[in-house]
């Protein structure tokens, strides 16, 4: 017998016993759990003695078991139903997850079919099995189906892979699977043109299906990205590889980079061609999308346009912190948008618009406490820009009218794959750009920037995402040869988080993903580029 804590609970059980069986004896439904620190699949069988936390869907570990699960589940279906379709996951959308076919055409009627498969394969109960196999006979396994995108991945993967076997189907999503079928019945399915949309529980919706709300734009950015990784061969981790190994470096960084400057200049010409109407360029995004550099270089591209922008910090209108909202926990709440002097700052627009002299704040994080700036005023065609968490909010410049804003939203929207099943997280690019600039320039461990990532994800979802669609211009601000360059950095920091961290998880899944990436020397990004902003040595910097 073993002795097993789950909580306050210490109970004694045979060794061997399965992590399935002791979470039934436990109220819940459980998708994973840790064990002794380390996450394990309910099929891990427990032989010394442990401490256990068992993963519900209020956990992010568990949810993205499940969300890997589901892939792997519509896959299957689509084996049954459809054998020739081969799909392709992109990205989140709708806070779900988008595919497609990538050798024909999808149909509301097909997806229900799709759908009904699913729902078959959830109540017959179909255990997953995890086995070993060696890379050869899974790689013959798919050659044979002619997934060679599988195939190449396998290249960079050592002798042998676990894969997973359900009812005669095989595949390997790189990541851990829930034990059976009917562990997936939380889940929405339905056409999205020209593909369909996935969705399920999320842990910023406390577990739950978050409700739909459509993203057109926002998906219309992702197929463009798409678009233009599979037309440089660079939708996929492999070949992206290739490019490195042929010695390629410097190509591909520099079309990665055009690509930023050919976005610029298109946002330029917008703003041109609209400048007797604009008068405020706001600016927001999620962390590390990069808005410090971006907002610098747009300003530029102004400039040499013969537009001359005013820049104000939305940071400087901060209300003293004894003025701020508080959170659920009594906390002042700083990301709320009433942390913020609304009346001031818009008074403080509507002025400089109006061609008022005004004399502007800045806030002293210091003291806690406002000066003020000599009196400063802005000719007819001077756009002001604003860049922050709540600039595309209209509570912040309900003083201005909607004619006269022209809002950007900016991210990373990186449409790089594993393989067609695997696509690679867009939340991760921003986690690990932060994780590297945090730990150069403001001397916080990865530690804590995992541990604050939560907070600032749940700020994201309500101060940010919302209003994406009201933007004018989303500017995609990846560089798909970036994780090359992050990956030395990231991985240095984050193999220094002992085993025994609450964020060893986390940062253990990081580094198996980074290893995937051949290394770009740092020394081929621009001085000017983006990515300067997290690695350093940005020109924008001094």
């Amino acid at each position: 017998m073993i002795n097993i804590r789950i909580g306050s609970d210490v109970r004694q059980v045979p060794s061997g016993t399965l992590l399935e069986t002791l979470s039934q004896q436990y109220e819940g439904a459980f998708f994973a759990a840790k064990v002794n620190n380390r996450l394990r699949e309910l099929t891990y069988e427990l032989k010394d003695d442990a401490l256990v936390e068992f993963l519900d869907f209020g956990k992010v570990d568990s949810l993205r078991i499940y969300a890997t699960s589901m892939r792997y589940l519509i896959c299957m279906a689509f084996s049954r139903v459809f054998p020739n379709i081969q799909i392709k996951f992109s990205n989140s959308i709708a806070m779900g997850i988008y595919g497609r076919a990538i050798n024909g055409e999808l149909n509301p009627t097909m997806i229900h079919a799709v759908l009904e498969e699913m729902r078959r394969l959830i109540k017959a109960d179909l255990p997953i099995v995890r086995q070993k196999e060696t890379i050869a006979k899974i790689s013959k396994y798919y050659e044979k189906q002619g997934l060679i995108d599988k195939v190449e991945t396998l290249k960079y993967r050592k002798e042998k892979v676990n894969v997973y076997v359900c009812d005669g189907y095989m595949n390997y999503m790189y990541g851990y699977m829930v034990p059976s079928t009917r562990y997936l019945r939380e889940f929405e399915l339905f056409y999205y043109t020209p593909g369909f949309l996935a969705r399920f529980p999320r842990v910023e919706a406390n577990g739950q299906i978050p409700e739909f709300a459509d993203s057109p734009r926002f998906l219309r950015v992702l197929n463009k990205a798409e678009q233009w990784a599979v037309s440089c061969d660079a939708d996929m981790i492999y070949k992206i590889n290739k490019k490195i190994e042929a010695g390629k470096e410097v190509e591909f960084v520099n079309m990665c980079e055009t690509r930023h400057n050919d976005r610029l200049c298109e946002l330029g010409e917008m703003i041109v061609r609209d400048i007797d109407n604009i008068r405020l360029i706001a600016i927001a995004g999620p962390s590390s999308s990069g808005k410090t550099t971006f907002c610098r270089r747009l300003e530029i591209e102004l400039l040499t346009r013969g537009i001359r922008p005013l820049p104000i910090s939305i940071d400087n209108y901060y209300l003293p912190v004894e003025q701020a909202p508080v959170d659920e926990f009594g906390h002042p709440d700083l990301e709320h948008v009433n942390a913020l002097d609304l009346a001031l700052f818009n008074q403080n627009i509507a002025d400089l618009i109006a061609g008022k002299p005004v004399a502007l704040p800045i806030f002293d994080f210091t003291a806690h406490g406002r000066r003020f700036t000599e009196p400063v005023t802005i000719a007819a065609h001077t756009p002001i820009i604003i860049e922050g968490i709540h600039a595309l909010n209209d509570l912040l410049t309900s003083f201005i009218p909607s004619d006269k804003k022209f809002k950007i939203y900016i991210s990373p929207f990186a449409q790089i794959n594993i393989d067609n099943n695997n696509p690679i997280n867009l939340t991760d690019l921003r986690l690990l750009r932060r994780i590297v600039r945090d730990l150069q320039f403001r001397n916080t461990s990865p530690e804590k920037t995992l541990g604050m990532w939560p907070s600032v994800r749940r700020g994201e979802y309500k101060w940010i995402y919302p209003f994406i669609e009201s933007a004018n211009y989303i500017y995609n601000s990846e560089l798909t040869y970036e994780l090359c360059v992050l990956k030395k950095y990231a991985l240095n920091a984050l193999r220094r988080i002992p085993n025994d961290s609450e964020h060893y998880i986390a940062a253990n899944r990081l580094i198996k993903f980074l290893k995937y990436f051949k290394d770009i020397d740092d020394y081929l990004v621009p001085c000017n580029s983006l990515l300067r902003e997290f690695i350093g040595k940005s020109v924008f910097a001094h």
